[in-house]
């Protein structure tokens, strides 16, 4: 396990729900996360996918401390993040950094790329010397394939892609170990979106980076992933290397996700399950007993609203999957 940079265990996230103005009372409270274990090794990238709301943007929050867990542990080298505080806080932050999904409301319009990339350097002056960081900046410029010498340009001079690179740079500059993706190309054009993921790809192969990447696109995801996480309403139900995930799912959930998925050969088209689920995602203030897709789950029988299934393998497959009857199902029949 030594391989293991990151780590979370039972990682809990609950929003209070209140009511009154004066005198607040909790009512009760928006499950984000609600158990989450996930690991990420040296120089892998762990896809996490489901849909809006799934609880995929409040862990990525929670990983690099935007955001305060209501329980569990978020383990980086070994170090609790959620234990540490004051100057071994911030020390520990260094290793883990995050590239956000919109570059246009991601970037201060009022500051030079200079001073939104050097920022960091502000905050950890031990990382570089005052004097060396213009240079520093203009190096990391360079790394993510834009012109050192447009450093006192602002963000409105550069385009979208243009304006994602700059984000990466930013998460460059400390050197950490992980970063944390957050759906960083969904907002770009597909043609710049190839751009920033083999920016990416090559930048972890050159730096040996570790990457927890979020996003809805399952076909981005399978690009640029070694192992799959699929979420549904705050909660991993699939995990698995992507082959696995991508060719033989097990959890209903998963595989009506891949269901959704264009196919670009026009000759499989007519081959495909489709899968139509029924009704709309329960609420995460409320989620249903037992089983949190049984509501909409074709395979539902009494167990799924008795027992909360757990991950852990039940098929040939071998990769866990939290359900009551995971089976392996070809989602594109003779493909």
């Amino acid at each position: 396990m030594s391989d293991v940079v990151l780590e979370t265990k039972s990682l809990v996230k609950h929003f209070p729900i209140t009511q009154g103005i004066v005198f607040q009372t909790k009512v009760g409270a928006v499950r984000a996360v609600d158990g989450v274990d996930i690991q990420l090794r040296r120089g892998e990238t762990l896809g996490v996918v489901g849909e809006s709301g799934c609880g995929k943007s409040t862990l990525a929050k929670l990983l690099v401390g935007l955001e305060k867990p209501t329980s569990g542990s978020i383990m980086v080298r070994g170090q609790d993040m959620v234990k540490l505080k004051g100057n071994a806080l911030r020390r520990a932050r260094r290793n883990i950094q995050m590239v956000l999904q919109d570059p246009y409301t991601s970037l201060n319009p009022r500051m030079t790329v200079g001073d939104i990339i050097g920022e960091p350097f502000e905050i950890h002056p031990e990382v570089v010397p005052k004097r060396g960081r213009q240079a520093a900046v203009q190096d990391l410029l360079d790394t993510v394939g834009l012109n050192p010498d447009h450093i006192n340009r602002y963000p409105h001079q550069f385009s979208g892609g243009q304006r994602q690179r700059i984000g990466i740079a930013r998460a460059l500059a400390l050197k950490p170990e992980i970063i944390v993706c957050d759906e960083p190309v969904s907002a770009l054009d597909v043609s710049i979106q190839a751009q920033v993921i083999n920016l990416l790809e090559r930048l972890q192969n050159e730096l040996g980076l570790s990457y927890i990447f979020i996003a809805h696109d399952l076909s981005v995801v399978r690009h640029i992933s070694d192992r799959v996480a699929v979420m549904y309403l705050g909660r991993v139900v699939e995990e698995g290397h992507d082959q696995q995930i991508y060719e033989q799912p097990t959890h209903p959930y998963t595989q009506a996700l891949l269901s959704a998925v264009p196919v670009p050969d026009p000759r499989l088209r007519g081959h495909r399950d489709q899968i139509v689920l029924e009704g709309d995602v329960p609420s995460p203030a409320n989620p249903p007993s037992g089983c949190r897709f049984r509501t909409r789950c074709w395979k539902a029988q009494d167990i799924c609203s008795q027992q909360d299934p757990f991950l852990q393998i039940r098929d040939r497959s071998a990769h866990p999957s939290a359900c009551h009857f995971a089976e392996v199902r070809d989602v594109v029949r003779g493909h």
